[in-house]
């Protein structure tokens, strides 16, 4: 696999999960040595620069015995090859037979296109289970090169940003490491098969959308049997095709702002694909859109070892190489941090935080704004609030903090009521802002304190609000101007 044609395309391809670039060599590449010995293998390329430029390296008999000498001291030791491959210099390792392997500054594992320190809590995880032949390196029988798709070839060298020229499937699928000489691993029929269903029937997604908050009844659903970027890209056409969406102008463009943060919806739809048990039949992925939320779900739940606790703040990846392809299409960050922006993204927008739940089944939840109820304001034949006894107001409220202050007061116990009476059509992110400034001032509190993030909770202003207010008689707006 180490030949000079390979090896060109393997640099166009880019670092990732098996590959790294070093200028010139240092003996920090220990680090690297034992995180591919502890992952998947890979090859270490002397004289080439991380935007993939190649500046020579020559293989000295001297080099070679020092690049033998560090993987000897490893623990355990580990046996590589480094040769002379045109102008650069190829270290090959193999992934190890006795992990976990370690240097003298620790150890170490790829995490997509990274070298990574492991913690203790993280050797613990990664290698109390050591599979040799996890699912995404198996093969299926009957599955030929013939099977192979050019078009989703084309289509994945594209988004990745790839200039490979025209090169033979079989050679592609080789160099990313999906395929070997006589067959094509399932991780390379998860993405690259002309029919996906007909070899892994479990490879598939289904899209749901449902009236109301129950999983009672459908309006629209779309079943896709297809490759896993079609899955993604379809699944996110799905959300934007069920989502509400408003428009800024920012500059000379105009954007589209989703109800609930793009970046959180794509987090949580590539960590489905990329983190299902594929091993488990007569299953598959879900997205299902509710009118309050909507739920990601995917086969498997935490990896093997890895404690409710410990979620979130570490990465284990079930599917290395599938990891790998979703790096390469710009679909997922280096780092593995994917359920902390999911957390960040949603807070930001002022909402909810999401809710991750394990149960044999991984199930991604994210909120939807809540919306001003019906209850909240009388209107007329014309959808617009109808007016209100008027009287004359005292002051007017300084902030927005004391106007909510004032609804509360006066009854509008939920945001939704909240919301309707200061004449949103939803609850604005500025709005959950304003009631969580409150709630840490001490100026109101929930009604269900022992499940803040309930559907149910309401609000209620507490006695230093009451103080805070006391003698003053606001008047909020509503949308059409009348008084209320």
């Amino acid at each position: 696999m180490t030949d000079a044609h390979t090896i060109n395309m393997i640099i166009k391809e880019g670092e990732g999960l098996t590959v790294e670039f070093k200028e010139h060599f240092t003996p920090r590449i220990t680090e690297d040595i034992v995180a591919f010995a502890n992952t998947k293998g890979g090859l270490i390329i002397l004289g080439v620069r991380d935007n993939k430029t190649v500046i020579d390296e020559k293989l000295t008999n001297d080099l070679k015995a020092r690049i033998n000498d560090l993987a000897r001291n490893c623990t355990p030791p580990i046996q590589l090859k480094a040769k002379q491959v045109g102008n650069v210099v190829v270290v090959e390792v193999p992934q190890g037979e006795e992990k976990p392997y370690g240097c003298g500054s620790g150890y170490f594992r790829r995490l997509d296109g990274i070298t990574q320190k492991m913690t203790s809590q993280e050797l613990r995880v990664m290698f109390k289970e050591n599979d040799m032949d996890p699912f995404e390196e198996k093969t299926v029988a009957g599955f030929s090169f013939e099977e192979v798709s050019k078009e989703k070839i084309r289509t994945f060298v594209k988004e990745a940003g790839i200039s490979l020229g025209n090169i033979a499937a079989s050679d592609f699928l080789k160099s990313l490491d999906v395929a070997d000489k006589s067959k094509v691993k399932n991780v390379g029929i998860l993405f690259f098969a002309k029919d996906v269903h007909r070899y892994l029937h479990q490879a598939q997604m289904t899209l749901l959308g449902f009236k109301g908050i129950e999983r009672l009844h459908i309006f629209d659903r779309r079943d896709v049997k297809d490759d896993l970027l079609s899955q993604f890209n379809e699944a996110v056409m799905f959300l934007k095709k069920h989502l509400n969406v408003r428009s800024e102008i920012r500059g000379v463009n105009r954007e589209d702002i989703y109800e609930i943060p793009f970046e959180a919806i794509r987090e949580a739809v590539v960590n489905a694909l990329m983190h299902r048990d594929y091993s488990i039949t007569g299953t598959q992925i879900s997205v299902e859109v509710y009118d309050d939320r909507i739920e990601i779900v995917n086969p498997g739940g935490l990896p093997f070892g890895l404690a409710k606790k410990a979620f979130g703040t570490i990465s284990v990846r079930r599917n290395e190489r599938i990891s790998d392809l979703f790096f390469r299409l710009h679909k997922v960050e280096r780092v593995g941090m994917g359920i902390q922006r999911m957390r960040e993204t949603m807070a930001a927008a002022g909402l909810r935080e999401p809710v991750f739940e394990t149960d044999g089944f991984f199930r991604t939840i994210l909120y939807r704004p809540e919306r001003a109820g019906s209850e909240s304001r009388q209107t007329s034949e014309q959808g617009r609030p109808e007016s209100q006894p008027e009287s004359q107001p005292e002051s007017q409220p300084e902030s927005l903090e004391e106007r909510v202050l004032q609804l509360l007061k006066e009854g509008a116990s939920s945001k939704a009521e909240m919301s309707g009476r200061l004449g949103q059509k939803m609850v604005s992110g500025h709005l959950n802002k304003i009631i969580r400034s409150l709630l840490v001032k001490g100026l109101i509190e929930y009604t269900i304190p022992e499940k803040p993030n309930s559907r149910l909770q309401k609000y209620e202003i507490t006695e230093s609000g009451q103080k805070m207010i006391d003698g003053k008689k606001f008047f909020v707006k509503a949308r059409n101007g009348k008084r209320k």
